[in-house]
């Protein structure tokens, strides 16, 4: 069993700064990936970044911009979301996610596809709030 709390969620303005951090517990060896994602008001959750965890590789959705930076230190079990530059629209519930992922699955998501179905365990989530 997997179990993923995150924390850092908030409310600041428009152009600050916020640091998501997901702490993971429990029998990480069936993980090799953790990602970002996030539902804003009223929409569907979507993808944010991910990063496969043997090896750092990275993949970000295309409306961060350069503006959010994923990272992990194994030695805490933590991935953290570093979001510069927020902008209102990035209001959202923001949820940590983990799984043992393919090769293939990998390479969807280094494609752009990064779908929540391929994580199967998620974390309670963070808010979020960009005024």
């Amino acid at each position: 069993h997997v179990q993923l709390v995150e924390s850092g969620g908030g409310s600041v303005q428009a152009g600050g700064s916020l640091r998501l951090s997901c702490v993971v517990s429990g029998n990480t060896s069936h993980t090799n990936s953790m990602a970002w994602f996030r539902r804003p008001p009223g929409k569907e959750r979507e993808g944010v970044a991910a990063i496969y965890t043997d090896g750092g590789a990275t993949a970000y959705a295309k409306y961060t911009e350069d503006r959010f930076i994923i990272s992990q230190d194994k030695g805490k079990n933590t991935v953290c979301l570093q979001m510069d530059s927020l902008k209102p629209e990035d209001t959202a519930k923001y949820y940590c996610a983990a799984d043992k992922v393919s090769y293939v699955q990998w390479l969807l998501v280094l494609s752009g596809r990064l779908e929540e179905g391929l994580y199967g365990h998620w974390g309670q989530g963070t808010q979020v709030t960009v005024s």
